[in-house]
């Protein structure tokens, strides 16, 4: 080889490097300012056909981003509605950003230490939810008013979740509900993610529960995909975030016989019943993954297996993100958790629009 023929290779390779890294880096989201970057489908390699289709599948609004651009959206996806259920994983984000703040200990530590009458509770020595802890809260594992003891069996139960919210927001916050917004939710998780369209009606009924926009939610899945970073910050650490979203309940844990036991704690519903479905072996601190069910299938048998997910109301409501395929999507329409086919369909439809379909 001549030396000049030996010059034009070296170049040549130099120039596939230059594009490798310039490919890789160009695969890197970008975070979101004020207002969402926008692409079409196409600039970000999504092909819209298979958008129009999941749009169709889940009706209602909603928006997807792909690498940090919005690129599709329909309805009213920029007006908060209540989310329900899909509100959870911001309680476990706040749970974990508690113990990184050491505020809490761990999440073996025990609740009734941040009850206000937990004195009075300890009176009952022996009771079975003297044991109860953030674990079994974050779980849904607590099975208050139902015959097992904390961390025996699944109870889906929106008490559980009134539980959460007051020992987390007023016991260890030591925040009143009138200022959980201003010093909680908008310093935390609101303000540093930027949401456009804020996060009314924290106090209501159900107080635990407000409402967040397709946008906004769209800016925390975006967030929980980088393992807690938002730009040049770790909101939360690492390891925390990895954490929330790579621990499923084991199918070992039974779903509640839903037995009616005496409680001695104040639960307070968020919403509604208890025992409201089995966690499948998909449940991980208030976040749904796409893992094994009792059946021996992905709950989402045609979906990507390292989907995770927040769902309300059986998945009318929720927020998902789709790693492989570097998307994140919220919607308000049908059911996508609890109509499983459905649920299977709308996420195979859309991680297939990541071929350019």
């Amino acid at each position: 080889m001549t030396a000049k023929v030996f010059f034009c290779v070296a170049v040549l390779v130099a120039c596939l490097g230059v594009l490798s890294i310039t490919s890789a880096a160009d695969t890197e989201s970008v975070f979101t300012e004020a207002e969402w970057q926008t692409r079409t489908p196409e600039q970000v390699g999504l092909g819209s056909a298979k958008l129009d289709e999941f749009r169709e599948i889940v009706g209602g609004r909603g928006c997807i981003v792909r690498d940090g651009f919005l690129v599709y959206h329909w309805g009213p996806y920029d007006q908060p509605h209540d989310i329900a259920s899909a509100i959870k994983p911001l309680y476990s984000f706040l749970l974990m950003k508690a113990i990184e703040d050491g505020r809490l200990d761990d999440v073996e530590h025990s609740v009734i230490d941040f009850l206000p009458n937990h004195a009075a509770l300890r009176q009952h020595q022996s009771h079975k939810d003297l044991d109860l802890t953030f674990r079994h809260l974050g779980y849904q594992t607590a099975c208050l008013g139902f015959a097992e003891s904390p961390g025996a069996a699944f109870d889906y139960n929106d008490g559980t979740m009134g539980m959460f919210w007051d020992a987390l927001i007023v016991g260890v916050y030591d925040t009143p509900w009138d200022q959980a917004e201003a010093r909680v939710i908008r310093p935390l998780l609101s303000g540093p993610l930027g949401f456009e369209d804020g996060t009314p009606n924290v106090l209501q009924r159900n107080t635990g529960r407000f409402a967040v926009s397709a946008r906004d939610f769209c800016r925390f899945g975006l967030m929980m995909w980088h393992k807690g970073r938002w730009r040049d910050k770790q909101l939360i650490r690492a390891d925390l975030a990895e954490k929330l979203i790579s621990e499923p309940l084991p199918l070992t844990i039974p779903r509640t016989a839903g037995v009616p036991a005496e409680t001695i704690l104040p639960v307070r519903s968020i919403g509604g019943r208890g025992n409201q479905c089995d966690h499948n072996g998909g449940y991980s601190w208030l976040w749904w993954l796409n893992r094994r069910a009792r059946d021996g299938r992905l709950w989402f048998p045609e979906a990507p297996d390292d989907l995770f997910a927040c769902f309300g109301h059986g998945g009318a409501e929720g927020m998902a993100v789709l790693p492989s395929q570097r998307i994140v999507v919220s919607w308000i329409g049908n059911e996508l958790h609890q109509d499983r086919e459905r649920g299977s369909r709308a996420f195979s439809t859309l991680a297939s629009a990541a071929s350019g379909e």
